[in-house]
């Protein structure tokens, strides 16, 4: 209805043929008058066919308007002998129904916001309530970073697994969007306005990771994280991973972080002004993963299994700091680990002691040793032990570290170590 009555708004109909005496036939036998006159009576026109009849209406007496009378058509006299021509053709009289127009819009808007009010927007997953835009949020009064990920489908393996690269990365993230939330971000990637001012930025130097089980596609993650002091000059920043629908604990991670001169690339103490800045937000909890302290001995080319050389650092392994990201070594140390490890167990851990930086022009050397020699089959076996070095061909040592390996699909009980009562 709205449509037709828009459309006749702009398209004129045409009025019906009449015959040349001015009668408008039809298709019965009669004939119409072609004009009736202003009291509605048919005017009288000689009848072309004796067969034919007339038809003359009910005279009616137009009505009064204070001793006026109204309802007189266009161009017909009235009983008073004026005659009244009609109006002359404008542009503005000759526009269409506007009114009908918009009330055919009208319409149109209302059915278009009934059928959007009908759409379902909740999400469908309870996590997808907590983070909806996986920004992530402070929590437990402003000690405890958040943050949700949903497994991609360019970030897992052969597998089907999320690789450990990803998981790295994930860790990376929370750290430094943790700095930004609490309003600490300056110019430098993760370094603090005081930091910023004296040229100083965060280094790893020791990581350690514990994975219980791998997420699959499609899976979404919760990383809390939260820093503590360690020592005079460090800080200490653990994370715990977990599925975000069953709560299953999937990683901890524990690392230590000492600052160095951005122009210097030494060592630097922890400056009061920078003290003041963090120290509120640590948290005194012990570790998440039980320190390791075991000595990692020194790889060289008689006791390494396998080695890999000409690594060269590529552009996108550079971070801001005109380094190469600490994630990019767990991809270089794992190059070396021998294939039938990786084809019938998967990693459960691993600890990673930082010696030095890597530079774009860097060329690395990565070597790796299997620590239990009497392992038969390695597909019915129990965990693995390996070592690891990654070193520059002048020998300079980058990063050692030590990684275990569990049979996959292996039957995961639980979690080892205590977790803190701040995430738990």
């Amino acid at each position: 209805m709205v449509t037709t009555a828009a459309t006749s708004a702009f398209l004129s109909i045409a009025s019906p043929a009449s015959d040349s005496s001015g009668k408008i036939t039809g298709k019965i036998g009669g004939s119409i008058p072609a004009s009736i006159d202003a009291r509605g009576a048919s005017v009288k026109t000689k009848s072309t066919s004796s067969g034919r009849l007339q038809v003359k209406a009910n005279a009616q007496a137009p009505p009064k308007v204070n001793g006026t009378k109204v309802g007189v058509m266009d161009g017909l006299k009235t009983d008073d002998g004026v005659t009244l021509s009609p109006p002359p053709r404008t542009f503005i009289n000759q526009l269409p129904d506007w009114s009908m127009l918009l009330a055919a819009i009208t319409t149109i808007f209302l059915a278009a916001e009934k059928q959007w009010m009908m759409l379902d927007w909740k999400p469908k997953r309870p996590d997808m309530l907590v983070d909806p835009f996986g920004l992530g949020r402070i929590v437990q009064d402003g000690f405890i970073f958040r943050q949700n990920f949903s497994i991609r489908s360019y970030e897992i393996g052969a597998d089907r697994t999320a690789s450990v690269e990803t998981l790295m990365n994930h860790l990376q993230e929370t750290a430094l969007n943790h700095v930004k939330n609490a309003g600490l971000l300056g110019d430098g990637f993760g370094s603090t306005p005081e930091m910023c001012k004296r040229n100083l930025i965060w280094v790893v130097t020791k990581m350690q990771v514990v994975v219980d089980r791998y997420p699959t596609w499609g899976d979404v993650v919760q990383v809390d994280t939260w820093v503590a002091a360690s020592g005079k000059n460090g800080m200490r920043r653990d994370w715990l991973v977990r599925d975000s629908n069953t709560g299953d604990v999937l990683t901890r991670a524990s690392s230590l972080w000492v600052m160095m001169n951005k122009e210097t690339r030494r060592l630097a103490k922890i400056p009061d002004e920078v003290r003041e800045e963090i120290g509120g937000y640590f948290v005194d909890s012990p570790p998440i993963v039980d320190d390791d302290s075991r000595k990692l001995p020194k790889l060289d080319d008689n006791t390494a299994d396998i080695i890999h050389t000409g690594l060269t650092p590529r552009w996108s392994d550079l971070d801001v700091n005109q380094h190469v990201n600490n994630v990019k070594y767990v991809g270089w140390i794992l190059e070396s680990a021998p294939l039938p490890i990786l084809e019938t167990h998967e990693l459960a851990g691993m600890t990673l002691e930082y010696r030095r930086e890597c530079m774009r022009d860097s060329v690395l050397q990565s070597l790796s040793c299997v620590v239990d020699k009497g392992v038969g089959d390695l597909a019915n076996s129990g965990l693995i032990e390996c070592q690891h070095l990654l070193r520059l061909e002048s020998g300079g040592e980058i990063v050692k570290g030590r990684t275990k390996w569990r049979p996959k699909y292996a039957n995961r009980i639980g979690s080892s170590g205590q977790l803190p009562a701040e995430s738990a």
